[in-house]
């Protein structure tokens, strides 16, 4: 089971990116696996939970499209990870953080719990990144140092100065991590995420 941590603050644009992801995941996969990916979703989002649960696991799941489920978590992550792992052994499990979660402290714990490795991924608002970062300058660093990818959305809302403020910011941040300008309303290319999980899931 693969992880993929998906990051970043509320109105980022979190859930929409999440559900081209997951789509993404699913389309390309070469697994039999009756649900490729399990997404936890630790932050109240857009997506409709239903009440049926994963007995004795703290979790509600609610089937999204075929091939794809979500849980809501009232426990433990990493319990809840190892619950799913038991239960449903995915191909990949995509955890949707709050917006002041700590995502290497995450990775860290879940690996551990499920022994797989795991991506993070953050999503920045370019229209809010910079007064963001004024006010929540450590929390937003550590966010980003580490990370394996920053989608920098709504980018159809600035001017190309603005995106480039943003993205060379980033870069300043972590150098080594992956930096994609997108609009997730507009939907996110199949290459972006080939490039940040591959083109082979």
């Amino acid at each position: 089971m693969n992880i993929i941590i998906l990051g970043g603050f509320l109105g980022s644009g979190k859930t929409t990116t999440l559900l081209s992801l997951a789509r993404y995941l699913v389309e390309n996969s070469t697994s039999d696996s009756e649900f490729k990916v399990m997404i936890i979703e630790n932050e109240v989002g857009e997506i409709g939970i239903d009440d049926s649960y994963i007995s004795g696991s703290g979790l509600k799941v609610n089937t999204l499209f075929s091939g794809c489920a979500c849980c809501t978590l009232s426990g433990e992550l990493t319990t809840a990870a190892q619950n799913i792992q038991k239960e449903f052994n995915p191909d990949w499990l995509i955890v949707e953080t709050t917006g002041v979660a700590y995502p290497r402290s995450m990775a860290e714990n879940l690996e551990h719990a499920v022994k797989s490795t795991a991506k993070i991924i953050i999503l920045a608002d370019v229209n809010r990144f910079e007064r963001q970062m004024r006010a929540m300058a450590g929390l937003i660093t550590d966010q980003i140092v580490g990370s394996d990818a920053v989608m920098v959305n709504k980018i159809d809302l600035v001017d190309d100065e603005m995106r480039d403020q943003v993205e060379a910011h980033i870069r300043s941040i972590e150098p080594n991590t992956q930096v994609h300008l997108i609009c997730a309303s507009e939907g996110v290319d199949s290459a972006i995420w080939a490039g940040i999980v591959g083109d082979e899931v």
